[in-house]
């Protein structure tokens, strides 16, 4: 793609639809214009109907045209979105899938959303959250942890995936089925850990976490966690990106998320709204990581800011 190029990223998850937009300078590196993150809980109900619900396709849609404008006004020619695996089993997906190509037609022709493939989302977001991350700590081990699916990546500094897999965790589909209280309960909290050790271990017959020497995790609840074991006063994208956060330090910020209830974590400025309801369960997540990976020799995660945006823009580019 040609120097002055402008192009557009888009992905929308369980629980939020996001969008990077980058023009490509002179020398062919990608000048960021814009970042953004809307909460919209496409997942709705999804896990239990097996529909995506009306009220969150409008919620999506509201967010996807505000998206659509900037794209214009910024001067967009290609695009390129992709969905959760959820929008394609979604009995409802033609509405879904619709509503996207009527909005993205306006920037590309044909456009629309898609479901990619396992292999092409474990590459994408490999190469998006280890873009900025020295060498010299490979082999890496990403994870994506997202409201209905994690997916733990391995690969070389040189971008060879080593294993991927996606499991059917992530902090909606916990809260959902399992962590139902607010805040959740020592019994719920015990049940929640019995699910993640499961599908971790279904993970790591794919995935070889032994052979990662820098674990990377990225997403909100990842980028969430940063900025409150940093006690940042506003979410702080730069102090974030990055950041190498113990696992000691990490415990402390999780095992407090899932004392207090979500208006109490909503209070905190570094805590979106939207995400408040959610993140105790994806502090469960977590935790169950961390003891998985110190037996591995792991003591902390870098957490990148950057991810499937930038590996879909990367791959436009």
């Amino acid at each position: 793609m040609t120097a002055g190029k402008t192009v557009a990223a888009v992905d929308c998850g369980t629980n939020s639809i996001r969008l990077l937009i980058g023009a490509i300078e002179e020398d062919g590196a990608l000048r960021e214009i814009t970042r953004e993150n809307t909460i919209v809980r496409l997942g709705q109900g999804v896990d239990a109907t097996g529909r995506l619900a009306p009220e969150a396709i409008e919620r999506t849609r509201e967010a996807l045209a505000a998206y659509v404008d900037r794209m214009e006004a910024e001067g967009v020619s290609a695009v390129r979105m992709v969905a959760t695996s959820a929008t394609r089993d979604a009995s409802n997906r033609d509405d879904f899938f619709g509503m996207t190509a009527e909005l993205l037609g306006r920037i590309q022709d044909g456009a629309q959303a898609e479901v990619i493939s396992g292999e092409e989302e474990a590459d994408l977001s490999f190469t998006g959250a280890t873009l900025d991350i020295d060498s010299d700590r490979g082999p890496f081990c990403v994870i994506d942890l997202g409201g209905g699916s994690t997916e733990f990546i391995v690969g070389t500094a040189a971008g060879e995936i080593l294993g991927a897999y996606s499991t059917q965790m992530g902090c909606v589909r916990l809260t959902e089925r399992i962590l139902r209280s607010d805040p959740p309960t020592g019994e719920e909290t015990s049940e929640a850990r019995g699910y993640v050790d499961k599908q971790m271990a279904e993970a790591a017959e794919t995935v070889p976490v032994a052979q990662a020497a820098t674990f990377v995790g990225c997403a909100g609840t990842f980028t969430t966690l940063s900025a409150l074991a940093q006690d940042l006063d506003s979410y702080d994208p730069e102090r974030i990106h990055m950041s190498d956060i113990p696992f000691a330090r990490m415990r402390e910020v999780t095992g407090w998320l899932r004392s207090v209830t979500a208006k109490e974590r909503a209070a905190n400025p570094v805590v979106h709204p939207g995400r408040a309801d959610v993140i105790g369960s994806g502090s469960v997540i977590v935790e169950q990581m961390m003891t998985a990976f110190e037996a591995h020799g792991a003591v902390s995660f870098v957490i990148s800011e950057k991810d499937i945006l930038d590996g879909i823009v990367a791959g436009l580019v």
